[in-house]
């Protein structure tokens, strides 16, 4: 019984899992945009993930969006609502770049 309830204390002392993002994932690790070319749907939500040791931004090459900075485990969702084609940098690290492609819903 005494077991049974130092695992039970155990297992609420744990962190909830984090939620799943909504949508499709962008994951920032090793100092690149995983995957490097993102196709949605307009309405679609794009979640940015920070899975590096350093800050990072998702900025389009347009000014259109920004994450603004990212720390490490730091996520940023945003709605594409537009059709388009829109490179994207991280303006931390002007060599990382990114493509998203936000197709028409029909």
């Amino acid at each position: 019984m005494r077991t049974a309830l130092l695992v039970a204390a155990a297992l609420l002392a744990l962190p909830a899992a984090a939620p799943s993002p909504p949508g499709p994932v962008v994951h920032i690790r090793d100092d690149a945009f995983v995957p490097a070319s993102l196709t949605v749907r307009v309405g679609e939500k794009v979640t940015f993930v920070n899975d590096d040791d350093d800050a990072h931004t998702a900025t389009a090459d347009d000014a259109s969006w920004d994450s603004e900075g990212l720390n490490q485990r730091q996520a940023w969702t945003h709605a594409f609502t537009k059709a388009g084609k829109t490179a994207y940098h991280c303006t931390v690290h002007p060599m990382m770049h990114g493509t998203l492609v936000v197709r028409s819903a029909s």
